[in-house]
């Protein structure tokens, strides 16, 4: 298995380690426009490699060395700084994308590859990806709130004091500030999320919801506070959704590709079936009305941003 990484900044970085770590590669290909620090990342990633997988880890500085690749992560773009929102990376990392799909295009078989965008925007940037590259949206596929998802369920893990392992909660719709907490659909070791609370006389009462939905959404603000940029988390989500797609593993993650037609049409994300193809089924969870209502103000926020371009 081939994987190529588009953009070696921080974040293509913790991914690149991330894929690394998984074993699931035999060969890494890392494309910066940046020579220098692409070549000093497959140094570095390499030497690491020493001491868990032997993998082919190398630096390229022209499109032609990605062929044979069967994912491509695109990691590249400006990185959102200290009191931006998402939505005001929009005109800088379209035209990166719009740079780059092109020329992956040219070098893929388009009849199997499969598109990462961690890219943000996330959603718009999909929604472009997916356009540029012609590919089936089944193949182009955000990371979404993936890492949402895995914020809100630490926090309740934390809330709960349960292991995130028994939790089955999902973020839903835009990667950004209109996401979602579908608490609708929240469950603990098959339990409901009353019937859980009700069951170890946790109180959760709808202003402590209504926290928690706010640590989650601000949750990238903090860290990119406090380090600069946040690449751990969405790393591990790159990593995960690796290992589904690779072994075909059939699982639900909360992934962003585009959906449906026309202006209708929108990238956001649902929980949706990963395997060896890619998007498999998405799947429709159980929505309150107040839930449906915001999910659709989301969807609208981010065709609307879409327009803009």
């Amino acid at each position: 298995m081939k994987i190529a990484i588009i953009g070696i900044g921080s974040v293509g970085s913790a991914v690149a380690t991330a894929v690394q770590k998984t074993g699931l590669a035999n060969e890494i290909v890392l494309f910066d426009r940046d020579g220098i620090r692409a070549r000093a990342a497959a140094e570095d990633l390499g030497h690491a490699s020493a001491f868990s997988y032997d993998i082919k880890i190398t630096s390229v500085s022209n499109y032609r060395a990605i062929r044979g690749s069967e994912i491509v992560i695109i990691a590249a773009g400006a990185n959102q700084k200290v009191g931006e929102t998402r939505t005001d990376l929009l005109y800088k990392n379209a035209s990166v994308i719009t740079d780059i799909i092109p020329k992956v295009m040219d070098n893929v078989d388009s009849k199997n590859v499969k598109i990462i965008i961690v890219t943000n925007p996330l959603d718009v940037m999909v929604m472009l990806a997916q356009k540029l590259s012609k590919l089936p949206s089944t193949r182009v596929i955000g990371t979404g709130t993936m890492l949402d998802s895995a914020r809100l369920k630490i926090i309740l893990s934390r809330q709960l004091g349960v292991s995130a392992r028994s939790i089955n909660s999902y973020v839903l719709g835009e990667h950004g500030d209109s996401s979602v907490v579908n608490w609708s659909s929240v469950n603990i070791g098959g339990l409901t999320l009353d019937d859980f609370c009700k069951q170890t006389k946790i109180s959760l009462p709808q202003t402590t919801r209504k926290t928690i939905e706010h640590r989650v959404r601000n949750a990238a603000y903090e860290i990119i506070q406090g380090r600069g940029a946040t690449w751990d988390g969405i790393g591990a989500a790159v990593a995960d959704l690796l290992h589904a797609i690779i072994h075909d593993e059939k699982r639900i993650l909360t992934t962003s590709i585009v959906d449906g037609i026309g202006k209708s049409a929108v990238a956001m994300s649902m929980p949706r079936i990963i395997g060896n193809k890619g998007v498999l089924m998405n799947l429709k969870t159980k929505l309150s009305t107040d839930e449906s209502n915001a999910l659709r103000k989301s969807a609208k926020i981010i065709r609307k941003n879409f327009d803009l371009l």
